[in-house]
C-alpha cells in the first residue's frame, strides 16, 4: 500500500550517545511520493555558545528507491521489517574533507563518527517504531541514503578553520556528546585537536599554537611554516600544550598578544575573561618579581595600562617582554614535560615583538 500523506510533523525525539532523549521542534518536513523523498530540518540553538551555526538550518533528506511505499502481508501473518543498509552523504553546504588526519577519511563528507552514529541510532530507531505500529507492513528496500545538507554552509565556512583543516565546500559536523553547552569548550577543542591531526598527518614535527588570528598571522609573517602547522588554541592554552604534547611534536610556538601571554606566564590554564579576569594589581606585582621596573604603590587600572607605561617609562621595555616571553615558556614547557616551547608575543599592531630566551 501507499503511505497516506499526514500532516505536517512538529517535533521529534532522538536518542543520544549517553543514553538520554531530547525533543526538536522541525522547521519543515515533507515528503515526495514521487521522487521516493522526505526531508526535514531543524534550526540550530547553540544557546550562549559561541557557534557560527547558530540560527543555521540544517536539512536531512531520506531517500530510497521504494520509499515510502510498504508491502501489506496478504495471508494476514507479520512480515519482518527488514534491517536495511543506511548510507550517509553530506549535501549542500557540508564540506568534504580533502587532507588526511581527520576522523573521516580523504574523499568523505566532514560529518564525524559520533553524528553519523547518532544519525543512524534515529534512523534505525524510525525504522523500528513504524513497524512495531503497522504490524501488516514492512518497509520495502534493502538501502536508505541519508543527506545532510546546511544551505549556507559554504558561507558559514568562510568564519570557521576549515580551509586549513582541508574541509572544503562547507562547514563540518562534528561533537561527541550531541549537546551544546553553554560557552563550551567541545567546539574549541575539537578543532585544536584536528589541526594537530592534520599536522602530524602532514609529517610536520612542530606546531604553532596561537591565541588569535592576529598573533597567529605575525608568526606566519616572520617564520612562513606551512599552513598546516598553525593551531588555533583561543583561550585553551593547557588542553592546547596537553595535546601538542600527546601528538608527540618535537617543538611548540606559543604566540599571544600582551594580556594573554601575562596570564599564561602567571599559570593561567585558560586565559578567558570570565575564568578570571587579570587583575591589574597583582599582575604588576608578578611582573616586579620578575625583575621589572614598575613603580611600587602605583595604580593601574588594566594590563594594557601596564603594558604601555613599560613601553614608554621603562629604562628597557625589550627585556621586560622578553622575561615574560620566557616566564610564559616555563609555565608551558612543565606542561609539555620534555617538549621544547617558544614563547612569541605579539604586539597590538600584529608584529612579533619579543620571544623566550
Amino acid at each position: 500500500m501507499v503511505l497516506k500523506r499526514e500532516e505536517s510533523i512538529k517535533e521529534v525525539e532522538i536518542p543520544f550517545p549517553a543514553g538520554i532523549r531530547a525533543r526538536f521542534a522541525i522547521q519543515l518536513s515533507k515528503y515526495d511520493i514521487q521522487d521516493n523523498k522526505a526531508w526535514a530540518s531543524v534550526i540550530k540553538d547553540a544557546g550562549d555558545d559561541p557557534d557560527v551555526t547558530n540560527g543555521a538550518e540544517i536539512v536531512a533528506m531520506v531517500q530510497s528507491s521504494e520509499f515510502p511505499r510498504f508491502i501489506h502481508s496478504r495471508a494476514g501473518s507479520v512480515q519482518s521489517a527488514e534491517h536495511p543498509e543506511i548510507t550517509i552523504r553530506g549535501g549542500k553546504g557540508v564540506g568534504t574533507v580533502t587532507k588526511p588526519g581527520l576522523a573521516m577519511p580523504v574523499g568523505e563528507a566532514a560529518i564525524n563518527p559520533v553524528p553519523r552514529r547518532m544519525i543512524h541510532e534515529a534512523v534505525s530507531e524510525a525504522l523500528a517504531e513504524f513497524s512495531a505500529a503497522n504490524p501488516q507492513s514492512a518497509i520495502s528496500t534493502s538501502h536508505l541514503e541519508v543527506t545532510i545538507s546546511v544551505p549556507a554552509g559554504e558561507e558559514l565556512a568562510k568564519k570557521t578553520l576549515n580551509h586549513r583543516l582541508g574541509i572544503l565546500g562547507g562547514i563540518s559536523i562534528l561533537g561527541t556528546t550531541g549537546i551544546v553547552r553553554p560557552i563550551s569548550a567541545e567546539a574549541w577543542t575539537a578543532t585544536i585537536t584536528a589541526s594537530m591531526d592534520v599536522a602530524k598527518a602532514a609529517g610536520l614535527d612542530a606546531v604553532v599554537i596561537s591565541s588569535g588570528r592576529t598573533s597567529e598571522k605575525a608568526h606566519m609573517k616572520k617564520y612562513h611554516f606551512p599552513d598546516e602547522a598553525y593551531a588555533m588554541m583561543g583561550d585553551y592554552v593547557e588542553f592546547a600544550l596537553k595535546d601538542a604534547k600527546r601528538h608527540g611534536f618535537r617543538e611548540a610556538h606559543l604566540c599571544a598578544q600582551w594580556a594573554k601571554m601575562v596570564k599564561t606566564a602567571m599559570g593561567t590554564p585558560q586565559t578567558h575573561v570570565r575564568h578570571g579576569a587579570l587583575e591589574a594589581e597583582g599582575a604588576a606585582e608578578f611582573l616586579i618579581n620578575l625583575g621589572i621596573d614598575l613603580p611600587c604603590g602605583k595604580t593601574f587600572n588594566t594590563s594594557r595600562e601596564i603594558y604601555d607605561f613599560i613601553q614608554s617609562a621603562t629604562p628597557d621595555p625589550q627585556s621586560a617582554m622578553t622575561a615574560v616571553c620566557t616566564a610564559a615558556k616555563r609555565y608551558a614547557e612543565g606542561i609539555t614535560s620534555g617538549v621544547p616551547v617558544i614563547a612569541h608575543l605579539v604586539s597590538y599592531e600584529g608584529n612579533i615583538l619579543a620571544q623566550s630566551e
